[in-house]
């Protein structure tokens, strides 16, 4: 079977590499050059997308600013899961905002802003401080801003101004005002739904920023009453979009109460850790779910942790002998993901133990983040956060 990806980065190539132990032919299609290319070598296979539907069985995505005339060229063919609507509501918050209210899930409150007198209305509906961020093109913490009082406005508004005219598509851009959350920590929850309906959910995972990018994600702590609120709220998304394939769905924890923050309707990095933490990875069940094919369990088999690469970075024989380094044959640049690590143990003491022996091992300025929490108190206690 030949499965076709929008976007040619890391997850296509993971995606291709869980695929061919079940002779499952992966090819991308790279949005920047618009050429077909093999997503793992990157050979150049082809430059007609046309041509790339005409020859797949399933057409998918591996992230969410893809051009519309795309996305509906493959919605066309019938094939393109988990389709058009849902790629198209995962690039843009005022899409996600809608379906989040359809689906009756708690968020945080919100403003829709396109004048300076929309801000102000925000302001008085919202107070501060608010976090401001882009519709469109808003990843890794990019297009935002956080507005803590009065006499920032008008530097604030200037700065969104600029960045609209900056938009490559600037005529559709807006801002969402969201009320301030003080949370507790962010979890993630990714799961899998195939066409009849069928559901694989992933323990939740604990997510940890630095400067809007995630930086560790560990999935070690079991709490049933977080995940059975978890679990109903992404199946009230995923039947509410007919969803098929993995969806991961980001939330903040306060006092208890889960609050999605967004979410993104593909393999998600906060689910790499499945990679050999779990019965099934997160990208083979994707594959299985768009593909047709019994979904896999998605069972933990073990704590586990995944901390990523960004930029320049460099890992010793003393890591790899800890740990399974992914790396994505990406050359190296300034908030660019290059690679990741998935720690795993027995135990979650023994996971803290090899996670203690290894932050030292990383370089401080690339690992800010990291070398400033402590992760035995961290995971026994818990430990407040900010929202980024």
């Amino acid at each position: 079977m030949n499965v076709l990806v929008l976007g040619a980065g890391q997850l296509a190539r993971m995606m291709a590499l869980a695929g061919a132990p079940l002779d499952l032919n992966v090819t991308a299609f790279d949005v920047t050059s618009g050429n077909m290319i093999h997503p793992v070598t990157q050979t150049i296979l082809g430059k007609r997308l046309e041509s790339g539907i005409e020859h797949a069985d399933v057409i998918t995505a591996e992230f969410e600013h893809i051009s519309p005339d795309v996305l509906a060229l493959c919605e066309a063919s019938g094939k393109f899961f988990p389709g058009e609507n849902a790629i198209l509501i995962g690039g843009d918050r005022r899409k996600e905002k809608n379906l989040l209210d359809n689906a009756g899930v708690k968020n945080a409150r919100y403003h829709i802003i396109n004048t300076s007198e929309d801000l102000d209305t925000a302001i008085k509906k919202l107070g501060f401080p608010m976090i401001l961020k882009c519709a469109l093109n808003g990843y890794d913490g990019k297009g935002q801003w956080r507005l803590k009082h009065q006499e920032d406005v008008t530097s604030t508004w200037h700065e969104i101004n600029t960045f609209f005219q900056r938009s490559p598509r600037r005529e559709h851009q807006c801002i969402i005002a969201e009320e301030f959350i003080s949370f507790d920590r962010e979890v993630s929850l990714i799961g899998a739904r195939n066409a009849k309906g069928k559901l694989e959910i992933y323990p939740l995972t604990e997510n940890i920023h630095h400067e809007g990018i995630l930086s560790l994600s560990i999935c070690a702590t079991e709490n049933e009453a977080l995940q059975n609120q978890a679990e109903m709220m992404f199946k009230a998304i995923a039947e509410d979009l007919n969803y098929v394939g993995i969806l991961a769905i980001e939330f903040f924890e306060v006092n208890g109460v889960l609050m999605v923050n967004e979410i993104a309707p593909r393999v998600h990095n906060s689910g790499h850790w499945t990679q050999q933490g779990a019965e099934v990875c997160q990208f083979e069940n994707h594959l299985r779910a768009i593909c047709d094919l019994p979904l896999g369990s998605a069972k933990q088999i073990r704590p586990s942790a995944m901390i990523n690469m960004v930029g320049n970075v460099k890992i010793s024989e003393d890591i790899m002998r800890l740990a399974h380094v992914h790396w994505y044959n990406k050359s190296p640049r300034p908030n660019r993901k290059i690679g990741h690590i998935n720690v795993c143990e027995k135990t979650k003491e023994q996971l803290i133990e090899t996670l203690e022996a290894i932050i030292p091992l990383l370089d401080k300025e690339q690992f800010p983040v990291l070398h400033e929490i402590k992760i035995r108190e961290h995971l026994t206690s818990g430990k407040k956060n900010e929202r980024p």
